[in-house]
């Protein structure tokens, strides 16, 4: 499994023990702290798509006006600049959600995610290797909190690119993807 934008399984959730931030590096530190002004800045999308996911699904499917802007803030949000996807690019994938109503399906899954009882259970460490990309203008992963239960057999760290790196960064993401996949078959 080779992933970006890792969160769940990948950070500290909750409060980090003195001891454990000083030995930390600086990168991790930012990562730290951007997941901090996220959580408490950034994560109300979560919270409505967990809860309400159907109600935002109808505002969203009704009014391209309000499927914009919500996709506005998202991109905004998690690219962490504005010029982070280009206009076109931007614009053909809110098109996408658009034409084939996906609207409700993108919010649903963070609300099935929220209610399944054994989302948040803590599991054994999976024997599936895990290669992570970690773009260094939005991404959050550290990794020693992600081998805590993942077996991490590939990690890489970029200089450029956002949470959305499959766009703004695909070169990238090709690459490392091919190297993981190349390096555990």
């Amino acid at each position: 499994m080779h992933v970006n934008a890792a969160t769940m399984g990948f950070v500290p959730f909750g409060a980090i023990e003195d001891d454990v931030f000083a030995s930390l590096t600086d990168a991790e530190k930012v990562r730290v702290g951007r997941l901090g002004h996220f959580m408490k800045e950034r994560f109300g999308f979560n919270m409505i798509q967990s809860t309400r996911p159907q109600t935002l699904a109808y505002g969203l499917h009704d009014s391209p006006a309000g499927l914009l802007a919500w996709t506005c803030e998202l991109f905004n949000g998690f690219g962490d600049t504005v010029d982070a996807v280009d206009r076109d690019t931007f614009l053909t994938n809110l098109m996408l959600y658009w034409l084939t109503g996906t609207a409700n399906s993108s919010t649903r899954m963070y609300y099935e995610g929220t209610h399944d009882p054994g989302a948040w259970a803590p599991k054994d460490m999976s024997p599936t290797p895990v290669g992570v990309a970690v773009f260094q203008l939005s991404d959050v992963a550290i990794r020693r909190f992600a081998e805590q239960g993942n077996r991490i057999v590939h990690w890489s760290e970029f200089e450029r690119g956002t949470h959305f790196a499959a766009i703004d960064a695909p070169d990238l993401m090709i690459k490392d993807i091919r190297t993981f996949f190349r390096n555990v078959l």
